[in-house]
């Protein structure tokens, strides 16, 4: 099949089936084959019930996980990847913080050569902010990328925590069956790993919208990113 959409997802109810109709919408429209796959992370609300009961046309596939408990979202996508058949695979966070048809540009970027995995950057000149983070968040992203992101990655990557990201579908099953992080930190694992293997990063500017709903948390999350960033800093 053409494209997998991977979707993680942790208490989502209401906003999963737009995530399915837009990601089916996005397929459809330009007659891709292909599947979408939710992963339920263990949610204690009724998203995996709601993915269930979306229909999707043919011969769009609807694949819908259940992660018995709460493990992270980096597991989650990681589950989704394992599962996926398609020559390209993208990943997109809940909420269509980033209208799908932007992945249209990353998939030729990789079809003409240009690149192996086409990551979405908000940072990028040629980028729309529609609805920016809150200052808050703004500082925590600051931190984030200053701080626990400091010689980690590439330089020249302004953006790795995006959640909107597209791969070779032989490539992204490769990196993520590697994996070992199940926090949010497993952009940054697939990003070592990526350039370990010699494959080729390119970013591309989105038009994106703040989720101010997003479950991601740095400080509520610090025992486990501590613990991650050690896997990080002492991998080969």
């Amino acid at each position: 099949m053409d494209v997998s959409i991977i979707i993680p997802a942790f208490n989502e109810q209401a906003k999963i089936s737009t995530d399915i109709i837009s990601a089916e919408h996005f397929l459809l429209e330009n007659k891709f084959t292909g599947q979408i796959i939710i992963v339920d992370d263990g949610s204690t609300d009724k998203t995996f019930q709601v993915a269930e009961q979306t229909k999707v046309k043919k011969p769009i596939m609807l694949l819908v996980i259940k992660v018995p408990q709460h493990v992270g979202k980096g597991n989650a996508i990681r589950t989704g990847v394992n599962c996926s058949q398609g020559r390209y695979v993208l990943f997109a966070d809940s909420g269509n913080c980033i209208p799908y048809k932007y992945a249209l540009s990353a998939i030729r970027m990789i079809q003409e050569g240009q690149c192996d995995m086409g990551y979405a950057s908000r940072k990028l000149p040629q980028s729309t902010i529609l609805k920016p983070q809150s200052l808050r968040r703004q500082i925590t992203s600051w931190i984030f990328r200053n701080i626990v992101l400091f010689r980690l990655v590439p330089s020249e990557l302004t953006d790795t925590q995006c959640g909107f990201k597209v791969y070779k579908g032989d490539i992204a099953r490769k990196l993520y069956a590697q994996s070992v992080c199940d926090g949010f930190l497993l952009d940054v694992e697939i990003i070592k790993r990526a350039v370990k293997n010699k494959y080729r990063i390119r970013e591309f500017p989105v038009e994106w919208s703040c989720d101010p709903d997003s479950r991601l948390s740095l400080f509520k999350n610090l025992p486990k990113l501590i613990r991650e960033l050690g896997r990080l800093m002492t991998m080969r």
